[in-house]
């Protein structure tokens, strides 16, 4: 479980926030197992609220508890096994391999075998791309390594920030089926954010920021 208790960015204003279902309000949760959509339009705080509860950005007022306790600032080993981003911006490392950049968690987790790996590259259609630098790969390219990357652990959560906005509707259905199957195996909960689109997550929970 993961609660948020009148959270609010330091950089915005109680007026800015004003009519959101997550900010200021006095205990949102998010419970594991079920799926959240957290819809918004650009500058409203999306991808702030996944980067405070990730641990990433701690410039907010307000309690994120995680079973109901509040952790230390440092969130290291409680990403390690309970949860995982897929950042909007990727945070890939463009000097090595779509394979090495994917290969680099599992090193960490040890959660993933290397035949499971390639098997989820050739899901996602990129088993031409495997040996490839990540500078030279499109930003639909990217993006679907970013995603495999981050289900190549143990989680309670999957934090997911505008996953498919540069990929089309093939591969949006082919990534819809792994990350339903990850999420369903481990029993995890799921927060996804987007502009508008809800694509074809059964959600337990739409948040409007």
């Amino acid at each position: 479980m993961i609660t948020l208790h009148q959270l609010k960015p330091t950089y915005m204003s109680e007026s800015d926030v004003k009519g959101s279902d997550i900010f200021l309000q006095d205990k949102v949760p998010f419970e594991k197992g079920k799926k959240y959509f957290i819809k918004a339009s650009s500058g409203k705080g999306k991808t702030s609220v996944l980067n405070f509860i990730y641990g990433c950005n701690l410039n907010y007022e307000g309690k994120i508890l995680y079973d109901n306790k509040q952790t230390d600032k440092d969130l290291s080993a409680f990403r390690l096994k309970k949860i995982s981003y897929v950042f909007q911006d990727f945070k890939l490392f463009p000097e090595i391999s779509l394979f090495e950049n994917i290969e680099i968690k599992n090193r960490l987790t040890g959660y993933k075998s290397k035949d499971e790996i390639r098997e989820l590259i050739d899901k996602v259609q990129l088993h031409h791309k495997r040996n490839a630098l990540v500078k030279t790969l499109s930003l639909g390219q990217r993006q679907r390594v970013a995603i495999l990357r981050a289900l190549c652990q143990p989680f309670d959560f999957l934090l997911m920030d505008e996953p498919f906005s540069h990929l089309d509707e093939e591969n949006i259905t082919i990534l819809t089926e792994i990350i339903n199957k990850e999420v369903e195996d481990q029993h995890a909960g799921m927060i996804l954010t987007s502009l508008g689109s809800e694509y074809n997550f059964s959600y337990d929970t739409i948040y409007q920021l």
